[in-house]
């Protein structure tokens, strides 16, 4: 700002503020228009009126600007909501990526292979109303200015506050000014496509700045004499600019929006645009960049700041509040909006009991367990202080009407090849608590898995499995009497039945036990030119098995720390016996891995694995085949870098896999994998575990993306000097 504008606007403000002191003392009021993450740059602003000793009257705001200026109003200083800022992960927020410890058993099992979700609302596929249901965008901002009350009017907040949203059915503004401030907040920022709507009051209510982006008038409505307005707005798009489908409808949104500010300016005292034009809406991730820009036009407008402060002759003080860490005792616990789901249900989620003791902090880990149900729409809460120094926390849920959806995913591997996979997913079929997940996978192996399964938590839960696998595959051969046959081409199919029953505990440990019906078939192209094929197995088997499992993992792919465990042992009870060489035995094995942080961005993640049989049988069908580097073994097949698939196979094995892993840039990944393996009819016979070790090595780049992880590897092993070979993996697996 030029020094000769500025001298105008001191001297407008000197006669004003004369004039205003003959009678009484001035209204100071601070808008704060929308903008997304160009809002940042409204913490410089509140930086430089804190420096000048202003105290404002009243705050208005919308969509980001009402965020800003909501924790403003509550009490937190320019400072607290810069480190707030700075330490919160925007991407993950509005995304509302929950903490991978929150998720179901079932949901770590089979749930993390989609990238699409949509809506079936009465046998008609829809698309979401928003990408992000804002659930996580609520518990910062209720750990934040959640209140004690929760009906408080805005006007007795440290500055007077209201915020603009906008009611969806017919477009109008609405002022929000009293009742829960948090979820005003979240409605105010309901930016449309991103965070679902919001109901308060029986209106359907999204961003402010759809109907009032700058509401300047609607301050002035509030007797307030001296207004100054941050406007952190871009530009319409010049033609040339106007390329694609985006820019046309951001375009065409922004009409009304730029002209309604444009009329409000006229209405201002002190107008401020921070320079951040080239910044975009969704710029999350340059945040730093942003509030540095409101800083530097801060600073341009101190001594203006500075003169109004000087009218100001009585001042209210501001309370400092600090961040709210402190547990309260929980005496009492009262929810509302339970339709479909009871209370023990719902508390058993949360796992919340009456007389625990919770911060906010540990509230919103509680949930995060019940959000991950995909149950509510709307978690929201507020904690009443009692008398006798404990307090009653209050639930109001809104049930999800959404009980179907299809989810999408996409992979490729060399194994399976291409795939699309299509997942329905139906909830309370036939049991408030069940489950129904069929996963269809189309493309060059046609597969199935269907899962339906009745949750009851603790509890023990029940379920039942059906899948059908089939791939073909070249495999290694090596017989002394034919030298020129190297590999036969495996044609390989399992359709298993499974009936479930399993407890949980904290969602970390899953112990049960099943029973089993399974038929293999596998053939291979015979060797001998009498026949065409060889049926190695065409047989029904009827098993049973008891299973422990634990998954800490923070990440399914590319995990920092956490801890994996999945040991089993199986009877194999009774069988159609094709090549009649079967009798009952048992086979146990196990995985068990670790990921712990080396350095910043440094990984080590260990996986060891073990299989034996506890006595020698004549059938081969369930020895344990090693090789290649797929995640979506089934049954005894185990992955092996350096080796092609099932190259090495016997009763028995032991396996050590090491993988250094360094994120260079966020997402992308450079990896050195060593494995060891040895596998003989008996690895533990004579304990010389160090004997004829089999051992491979893998160097590789992977990039974590929307779809799935896309990772390409180059694998070898120093037991075969032909042994290289290329690994490529696209989305995620199934």
């Amino acid at each position: 700002m030029s020094s000769f504008i500025k001298r105008i606007i001191l001297f407008f403000l000197l006669i004003k503020g004369t004039l205003l002191y003959a009678q009484k003392q001035p209204k100071v009021g601070l808008v704060l228009s929308g903008g997304g993450a160009k809002g940042f740059a409204h913490v410089g602003i509140l930086k430089e009126i804190d420096k000048a000793g202003l105290r404002l009257d009243y705050i208005g705001g919308t969509s980001m600007g009402a965020v800003v200026g909501g924790l403003y109003a509550y009490g937190y200083n320019a400072e607290q909501i810069e480190q707030i800022i700075t330490t919160t992960d925007f991407s993950r927020l509005m995304r509302d990526v929950l903490p991978r410890s929150s998720n179901t058993f079932f949901e770590k099992e089979y749930g993390e292979n989609t990238i699409v979700t949509l809506p079936i609302n009465k046998g008609n596929i829809g698309l979401p109303k928003g990408i992000s249901k804002g659930q996580r965008v609520l518990n910062l901002l209720l750990e934040l200015v959640g209140s004690n009350d929760n009906m408080v009017d805005f006007s007795k907040l440290q500055t007077p506050f209201f915020c603009m949203a906008t009611d969806i059915e017919n477009g109008a503004q609405i002022v929000l000014e009293k009742g829960s401030l948090p979820m005003a907040l979240r409605a105010s920022a309901s930016i449309p496509s991103i965070l679902n709507p919001v109901e308060i009051d029986n209106k359907l209510l999204i961003d402010g700045g759809v109907s009032n982006n700058f509401p300047v008038s609607v301050m002035k409505d509030k007797g307030i004499d001296v207004i100054i307005g941050v406007d952190v707005e871009g530009k319409l798009y010049e033609k040339e600019n106007i390329n694609s489908l985006v820019a046309i409808l951001n375009q065409v949104v922004s009409y009304k929006m730029y002209n309604k500010t444009e009329q409000e300016r006229k209405k201002l005292d002190v107008y401020i645009h921070p320079d951040i034009y080239k910044y975009a809406a969704s710029d999350f991730d340059k945040k730093d960049e942003i509030m540095q820009k409101g800083f530097e036009k801060a600073k341009e407008y101190k001594e203006v700041f500075k003169e109004i402060a000087k009218n100001q002759k009585v001042k209210s003080t501001r309370k400092k509040i600090d961040f709210d860490t402190d547990k309260v005792l929980i005496s009492a616990i009262n929810i509302t909006g339970l339709k479909n789901y009871t209370r023990a249900y719902t508390l058993g989620k949360l796992n919340i009991i009456e007389g625990d003791s919770l911060s906010k902090q540990e509230l919103t880990e509680k949930i995060y367990l019940l959000s991950a149900t995909r149950n509510y729409s709307n978690i929201n809460y507020n904690i009443v202080p009692n008398t006798n120094g404990n307090s009653t926390l209050n639930f109001n849920l809104v049930e999800s009407n959404e009980r179907s959806n299809l989810k999408l995913g996409v992979h490729y591997d060399f194994l399976y090849k291409s795939g699309l996979l299509v997942n329905y997913n139906h909830k309370r079929l036939l049991n408030k608590n069940d489950v129904l997940s069929l996963n269809a996978v189309l493309g060059d192996n046609l597969r199935y898995d269907f899962n339906y399964f009745v949750d009851n938590g603790f509890y023990f839960s029940y379920g039942f499995r059906s899948r059908y696998n089939h791939f073909r595959s070249q495999v290694p051969f090596s017989d002394a009497s034919l030298p020129d046959i190297n590999s036969l081409s495996l044609n390989y199919s399992d359709f298993t039945n499974q009936f479930i029953v399993q407890t949980t505990f904290n969602r970390r440990f899953a112990v049960g036990i099943k029973t089993e019906l399974q038929r293999i078939r596998a053939i291979t192209e015979n060797i001998t030119p009498e026949n065409d094929l060889n049926i190695s197995d065409n047989s029904t088997y009827f098993n049973a098995a008891a299973f422990l499992k634990l998954d800490t993992y923070n990440k399914r792919y590319f995990a920092t720390k956490g801890f994996y465990l999945d040991l089993e042992l199986k009877w194999y009870m009774a069988s159609s016996d094709f090549a009649n060489n079967f009798r009952n035995y048992q086979q146990a094995k196990g995985t068990f891995g670790f990921a712990i942080p080396i350095l910043e961005n440094l990984t080590l993640q260990n996986t060891n694995a073990a299989g034996f049989s506890l006595e020698d049988v004549p059938s081969n069908v369930y020895d344990f085949y090693l090789g290649g580097n797929n995640q979506n073994y089934i049954n005894n097949f185990v992955s092996f870098y350096g080796y092609e698939f099932a190259a090495l196979a016997d009763n028995s094995f032991i396996k050590s896999e090491f993988d250094v892993r360094y994120k260079f840039v966020p997402r992308h990944y450079l990896s050195f994998i060593a494995n060891y393996a040895r596998v003989n009819n008996n690895v533990f016979k004579d304990f010389n575990l160090f004997d004829n070790i089999k051992s491979g090595y893998a160097v590789g780049y992977s990039y974590n993306s929307f779809i799935g992880p896309i990772e390409l590897k180059y694998s070898w092993s120093p037991d075969n000097k032909d042994s290289g070979m290329f690994l490529f993996n696209l989305g995620y697996w199934f």
